[in-house]
């Protein structure tokens, strides 16, 4: 989930937030689009519930460009991907290969 909370100092732009949906089978897309206090409020139950959240601006503001179950572009590929493998790591979740090919991750099974 991508999000922009915006400070007061910056633009009088409301606040919004993008999530997106990965399923291993096909590239990310956009699956929630919210802006003010309704961003706000999903980005609360985002919380309560461990999703894993990236605050970009930039990011944020070029997600919201794209139609709900949009595929990412592939110009996003890689950055989303760096993003979905570090969630991945912060959840305990490695690749089978990763024990054998670095021999210094630990991996409790």
């Amino acid at each position: 989930m991508s999000n922009n909370m915006n400070d007061e100092q910056d633009s009088p732009s409301e606040k919004q937030l993008v999530a997106l949906k990965y399923d291993q089978k096909s590239a990310p897309k956009v699956t929630v689009k919210a802006y003010g206090s309704l961003a706000e409020e999903l980005l609360e139950i985002a919380k309560e519930n461990d999703v894993m959240i990236h605050q970009d601006k930039a990011l944020s503001q070029f997600l919201q460009r794209l139609d709900m179950g949009q595929e990412i572009p592939k110009e996003l590929y890689l950055i989303i991907a760096e993003l979905i493998a570090f969630a991945f790591v912060l959840q305990g979740k490695f690749p089978d290969n990763w024990k054998n090919t670095h021999n210094k991750v630990d991996i409790k099974s």
